[in-house]
């Protein structure tokens, strides 16, 4: 579990392997991963946007920008928790994603929390984040 704390709204993300999703043998490889964003504010806040700097194996980047996640822009009361899956198709046996999600709290003011770094790695091997 990775974990990454930024104005008292905390993100921890889950990654997997997909196996049944993956063919080595054609370079694709296939992650999942579980995300849970904890408003652990005093404020109310939406998620507005996401940012994701992928690196494969090779040191290939991709920067993916989007609204939401998942179709969604989830709103959280101080105390709520929201969770999605969503995953990454690497052409590499190995990776590491890292981003920031944009949010808005109920002033209007947009601010950027932290996406902790997690790699992605086969089962059996594993690969320092830093």
């Amino acid at each position: 579990m990775y974990r990454a704390v930024t104005h008292n709204i905390e993100v921890q993300v889950r990654p997997f392997y997909l196996e049944d999703r993956s063919d080595p043998a054609e370079n694709r490889y296939v992650w999942g991963y579980q995300v849970t964003i904890d408003n652990q504010s005093d404020d109310f806040v939406q998620l507005l946007s996401r940012y994701w700097h992928i690196t494969d194996g090779t040191g290939r980047v991709e920067e993916v920008r989007g609204a939401g996640v998942v179709g969604d822009q989830p709103e959280l009361n101080p105390g709520d928790s929201y969770q999605y899956t969503s995953g990454c198709p690497l052409s590499t046996p190995s990776g590491i994603m890292v981003g920031h999600y944009t949010m808005r709290n109920k002033r209007g003011e947009t601010f950027d929390i932290a996406i902790p770094a997690f790699s992605l790695d086969l089962p059996g091997t594993r690969r320092t984040v830093n």
